[in-house]
């Protein structure tokens, strides 16, 4: 018996043993979740039972019950597919085949990052469906039809390729060609392309699937407009979407980057709340502005992405890398040909089996956000009228009320009902 294995059974083992500890520890914090959901399904909450009725209370129990126990068949099967693309050999198979097709070159490495991505998306399709036609509409959410589905999926694919391909042939290029330090340029890429997309998506992405029409509700909009005004806010405009054509969910939010920042109402928000109540959750949105917590957030990321492309940029060069999660590298086994692509694919499918159990950090931060936000929105509305507007959004979106506490300390960016209106003092 040989005294130390390889590097790339180690990494293998490793592998192995971390996605099967990150399966049963998500395993167990969703049973715990459907348990303590259940459990109190038949009584509102004391602190809730003058504003929330029974049966809305036990709808969103139900509804949060039925999405976690699909979420645990969606677990289940998705390691099942990790392991098939990796270990398994289903990742191998479709390059040798591609190559055996196509040959080695930039052609067979794109075929390959587009080949993955259809099947990934194949794979997935049921599963969507289900979630949509059948757990969203059980539910009276889900308001697409099939052609609807069917043209968004299409035009996501559709964008996909004509601005993923070019950004994937021109960090494979630099993988290539552009020496040791590659990762560094592909990071300086990467991190150009995301902020480009803050400034396009508004103006041309979002409204390829929704109707943008300006806010017309002059009451409302003067006091949108006053609120911006006392936080120092600037937006390019006030923009009512027509979210109601795809779902009963409520929502507002800022999109765009600098001069192009929009403010973007769901129309049904505006249907179920009052203005007063629309210009606290709004107040909220600049209580994250004001806290910087999208520049926080937007470093975070820079810099969590830096250390992934150098990461990569070293794991690219070691066989065992390719090996150990079940690929052998072109030209029988050679590092000397390209295998950048696979080097990516494999990047992406590896690291959130390590990333599982920092988790409960990143969701306890954003909780921190979500407080500081509420205690901003307090500070220039008022905090009745957040609570209400947080209460009825709760209800609208038949969000429990009664989360199993180590499942939102894992899993939750925003705080429970009960602990942001405990902060509140509501």
């Amino acid at each position: 018996m040989p005294s130390s294995i390889s590097p790339s059974l180690a990494l293998t083992l490793v592998f192995a043993g971390v996605l099967v500890a990150s399966l049963l520890v998500r395993f167990w914090l969703a049973s715990r979740q459907i348990r303590h959901v259940a459990q109190h399904r038949d009584a509102v909450p004391a602190a809730f039972a003058e504003r929330i009725t029974l049966a809305a209370h036990q709808k969103a129990a139900d509804y949060t019950i039925a999405k976690a126990r699909f979420g645990l068949l969606e677990l289940a099967f998705g390691a099942a597919v990790l392991l098939g693309w990796t270990l398994l050999g289903g990742l191998d198979a479709l390059n040798q085949a591609l190559m055996a097709w196509l040959g080695g070159g930039m052609v067979q490495q794109l075929a390959l990052l587009a080949g993955f991505g259809l099947i990934s998306g194949l794979i997935d399709l049921p599963f969507t469906l289900y979630q949509t036609f059948v757990i969203e509409e059980r539910f009276g959410f889900n308001k697409l039809t099939l052609k609807l589905w069917l043209a968004d999926l299409l035009k996501s694919a559709l964008i996909g390729a004509v601005i993923g391909l070019p950004i994937a042939a021109l960090i494979l290029w630099l993988m290539g060609s552009a020496g040791r330090f590659w990762w560094l340029w592909a990071w300086g890429v990467w991190m150009g392309f995301n902020l480009l997309l803050l400034l396009i998506y508004p103006t041309f992405i979002a409204p390829l699937f929704n109707k943008f029409q300006p806010l017309e509700d002059e009451s409302l909009k003067n006091r949108v407009t006053a609120l911006m005004q006392r936080c120092g806010f600037a937006a390019k405009g006030l923009f009512v979407m027509d979210g109601s054509k795809r779902s009963a969910h409520a929502n507002a939010y800022f999109t765009g980057f600098g001069a192009a920042k929009r403010v973007v109402f769901y129309d049904t928000l505006l249907r179920q709340l009052e203005p007063v109540e629309v210009e606290a959750v709004l107040a909220h949105e600049l209580g994250h502005f004001k806290h910087k917590h999208v520049l926080k957030r937007m470093a975070s990321l820079f810099a969590l992405s830096l250390a992934g492309f150098a990461l990569l940029g070293w794991l690219s060069g070691q066989s065992w890398f390719y090996t150990g999660l079940g690929v052998i590298p072109n030209l029988g086994g050679s590092l000397a040909a390209p295998n950048d692509a696979l080097a990516l694919l494999l990047f992406m499918l590896a690291v959130p089996v390590f990333t599982v159990f920092i988790s409960p950090l990143l969701a306890q931060l954003s909780r921190k956000h979500e407080f500081e936000a509420d205690a901003y929105a307090i500070s220039q509305t008022s905090g009745q009228s957040l609570a209400h507007a947080l209460l009825k959004l709760y209800q609208d979106n038949a969000s429990t009320l009664t989360p199993d506490p180590l499942y939102v300390k894992f899993y939750y960016s925003h705080p429970p009902a009960f602990e942001r209106l405990a902060r509140m003092g509501a």
